[in-house]
């Protein structure tokens, strides 16, 4: 059983992600307000996109090995 090729995608996704909302709450509790963009969207989305990628690969390859 090899993980899906889509697989690795998604977990790097995620984990951007989620370093993204440790920066945010980091820079806010050490007085910063005005954060960039790319680092708000970085939190926003790539959790969500990186989740939904995964889950689509594991039906993927559910429906693969189901055929």
């Amino acid at each position: 059983m090899t993980a899906p090729k889509l697989f690795p995608l998604a977990v790097g996704l995620f984990a951007a992600g989620v370093l993204a909302i440790i920066a945010v709450f980091v820079l806010f509790a050490t007085g910063h307000g005005d954060l960039p963009v790319w680092l708000n969207v970085a939190a926003t989305y790539l959790p969500a996109i990186g989740l939904a990628l995964g889950i689509i690969a594991v039906i993927r390859k559910a429906r693969r090995q189901k055929s």
